[in-house]
């Protein structure tokens, strides 16, 4: 058998933060960029869902005048495809509004804590 004593490791050291392991988020700055991002799917959300109400009022008034007379029955079939159209647009609205939302809550956010002066180019307590 050796005499030799087992290599000695130095103790681990604890993970950087404050003691007992939890801490606030750190502050992440949003860009101007990400403020411009913000307000365009913003806006597309807005547009997309404009353009989701005009097409549901546009089939029923298709199907209204498909059911009034039998000669306009086409109209029936105009307003199945406009719930198709509704039924695809959807997601996309989803996809554009849910994102936005989040942003822009990020956005203002920032702005009530005061740490939008950084993007805009003021010094602390200018305006």
């Amino acid at each position: 058998m050796s005499e030799q004593w087992p290599a000695q490791r130095p103790a681990p050291r604890p993970l950087p933060g404050p003691p007992g392991g939890y801490g606030p988020p750190r502050f992440h700055e949003v860009s101007a960029g990400y403020r411009r991002w913000a307000g365009v799917l913003l806006w597309l959300a807005i547009t997309v869902a404009a353009l989701i109400a005009v097409a549901f009022v546009a089939s029923i008034v298709f199907l209204v005048k498909a059911d009034a007379d039998v000669d306009n029955a086409a109209y029936g079939y105009l307003a199945l495809f406009l719930w198709f159209g509704i039924a695809a647009a959807i997601p996309v609205l989803l996809a554009l509004g849910l994102p936005a939302i989040v942003m822009k809550r990020r956005v203002r956010q920032q702005e009530r804590l005061g740490h939008d002066a950084v993007y805009r180019g003021l010094k602390a307590g200018e305006q």
